[in-house]
């Protein structure tokens, strides 16, 4: 039987806490290769570079693990380790992360982290975003790395119908204070952001934009808000398809 091979992505950039928490998960699956922005993506989606040239330079190269940094997007990564990289080679799995933060409810339609796992899915393998309810620097990943050595050795076990693409995200806490999984549907929460005016000291203004999410349904207990919030791994399987299907049954009567 051959390796495995295991592609690790992110949107905090290649050498951050996150990643290296990413690869710790990964390794025990089989070859790792990481492709990974240079500098922190964050809130890019699904994003690619169109109009500028991309850069890809070889980090580290060990026994089973290979880490290039890349000048593109979380998406653009996934793309050069595809279609370039690995062009020859069957990727088994995409994990994505882990993110510092949650990507929870609409979230995960801004993710860099989330724009790269869906990005894998399109290629015929399974892909897995993980992230941590937790935006600190000195955040604890080692719940993150427990529950993402087991929901990747599930799938990898298991014959599971393609395309696949889980958003996972692990509450803040240590290994034994987690309660366990839940797979969960979305949250219908959204975001109320601000924009704070300054002025520079030659006068222009410029702005900070800032925000409060709001849980659209507080009391839902099968969301992904509420599971992280009653200290649950939260597991929600996404897709693509964007379609209204109940406004395209309603605009039956409307449009004609």
């Amino acid at each position: 039987m051959n390796e495995r091979l295991i592609l690790v992505t992110n949107d905090d950039g290649y050498d951050s806490k996150g990643l290296a928490a990413a690869v710790e998960v990964a390794r025990g699956f089989g070859r790792v290769v990481v492709v990974a922005p240079e500098t922190t993506q964050s809130g890019m989606s699904q994003a690619i570079t169109m109009y500028n040239p991309l850069y890809l330079r070889r980090v580290r190269e060990e026994e089973g693990l290979e880490i290039y940094a890349f000048s593109g997007t979380p998406v653009d990564c996934v793309k050069m380790a595809f279609d370039y990289l690995l062009r020859d080679e069957r990727v088994d799995l995409v994990i994505s992360g882990i993110n510092h933060g949650s990507n929870s409810a609409v979230n995960v339609l801004y993710s860099g982290t989330m724009g790269a796992a869906i990005e894998g899915s399109f290629y015929s393998c399974p892909a897995v975003g993980l992230s941590l309810d937790d935006h600190r620097d000195d955040a604890d990943f080692d719940a993150a790395v427990v529950y993402g050595k087991q929901i990747v050795g599930d799938i990898l076990a298991a014959e599971v119908e393609l395309p696949l693409c889980l958003n996972v995200n692990v509450p803040v806490g240590r290994p034994e204070t987690i309660k366990g999984i839940r797979l969960c549907r979305q949250n219908r929460g959204f975001w109320r952001e601000e924009f704070y005016r300054h002025e520079d000291p030659r006068g222009r203004e410029y702005f900070w934009l800032t925000g409060e999410f709001v849980n659209g349904e507080p009391g839902a207990e099968d969301t992904d808000e509420w599971a992280l919030a009653n200290s649950y791994v939260a597991v929600v399987p996404v897709q693509t398809d964007l379609t209204d299907y109940r406004q395209l049954k309603n605009l039956g009567n409307v449009l004609k």
